[in-house]
């Protein structure tokens, strides 16, 4: 005698239901897939970006998208509330800016900044992060003396480097008739090598904490093993050192070519905005000054513009030459 079958009519063994369907079983882990690839293996961690998601938008993102807009029209203050028509321009605030010498000298002026700044501070902050590496004695001293610069007020820091270099400073004092004349933050051929020296100086500190942070990762046997193989020092530094700390050097070079394309406040405090005729003025000090100053912030946008372009072109060619997979 056959035993009665339950279920529905029709579907041998029963129906257990629409989520017994073969179809849902392969559809769920679809599903779940799908969810993953959208919201992370951590969806909690959105939660927690969010607030800096948020700053990025409205901090970065926002007054970029507003500059390109402002950029492409002819755009110009108003009062508060004031209903003006700004038209579109097309291309000719772009014309007028390359068109500019102006322009042309503050981009060559941040360019010169840029091969004297980026290499040097490379240089320097890889070399004395290895050094207070091995320091044994006094080592949060020494740190905390390269870091103090960077996280002191530029206004303060300024003032001592005119003391420095102003015409009868202490370096002019020093050299005597080998002093420059004119003098260095007044001479057009030094006045950006000199800025260039400062922001070196006073934004190491930083730097220098990011190959310390960096040098922890390197194996302690490959030294170990170089120095087997009768390698000293030197031969330890360029074969283990720079090649382990090559995705930190690719973020210092990339960072200081970032705060060397922002150039600002040095000049403006330095030189009196940007002299001596215009041999010290940045893209962003240039931008100040057509839109603020003058009243053209749609000539400024369009630097603006640019200026990040340049400085998208120049991160790319640093990834490709400086930086690694790992980067």
């Amino acid at each position: 005698m056959t035993a009665p079958v339950t279920g529905r009519p029709g579907l041998a063994g029963g129906d257990p239901g629409p989520a017994g369907r073969p179809g849902d079983a392969a559809a769920s882990p679809t599903r779940a897939r799908r969810r993953r690839r959208l919201l992370g293996a951590q969806p909690l961690g959105i939660l927690f970006a969010a607030p800096y998601v948020i700053f990025v938008i409205v901090v970065f993102a926002w007054p970029i998208i507003f500059a390109v807009w402002m950029s492409f029209q002819d755009y110009f203050f108003a009062a508060p509330g004031a209903q003006v028509d700004r038209p579109f321009v097309g291309l000719d605030n772009y014309i007028a800016v390359l068109t500019d010498p102006d322009v042309w000298q503050s981009f060559r002026n941040v360019g010169v900044f840029l091969l004297i700044n980026v290499p040097l501070t490379v240089v320097l902050s890889i070399v004395l992060a290895t050094a207070l590496d091995r320091v044994v004695h006094a080592r949060t001293f020494f740190r905390v003396s390269y870091y103090v610069p960077y996280v002191t007020a530029s206004v303060a820091v300024v003032a001592v480097w005119l003391f420095l270099f102003s015409s009868g400073g202490l370096v002019n004092n020093i050299l005597g008739p080998l002093a420059p004349q004119p003098s260095w933050l007044v001479n057009s051929a030094l006045a950006m090598p000199t800025i260039a020296l400062f922001v070196t100086w006073k934004g190491l500190g930083f730097y220098i904490l990011l190959y310390l942070a960096a040098l922890q990762n390197v194996p302690k046997e490959l030294y170990e093993s170089v120095a087997v193989d009768g390698g000293g020092r030197l031969r330890q530094f360029f074969s283990v050192t720079v090649p382990g700390v090559r995705p930190a050097t690719f973020l210092v070079v990339l960072l200081s070519t970032i705060t060397g394309a922002n150039l600002f406040t040095e000049p403006y405090l330095l030189t009196g905005g940007g002299g001596p005729n215009g041999a010290s003025t940045s893209p962003v000090l240039l931008m100040y000054q057509r839109g603020i100053e003058q009243g053209n912030p749609d000539i400024a946008a369009a630097i603006g513009v640019i200026l990040i372009i340049l400085v998208l072109a120049l991160a790319w060619i640093q990834r490709k030459l400086v930086g690694s997979d790992d980067s």
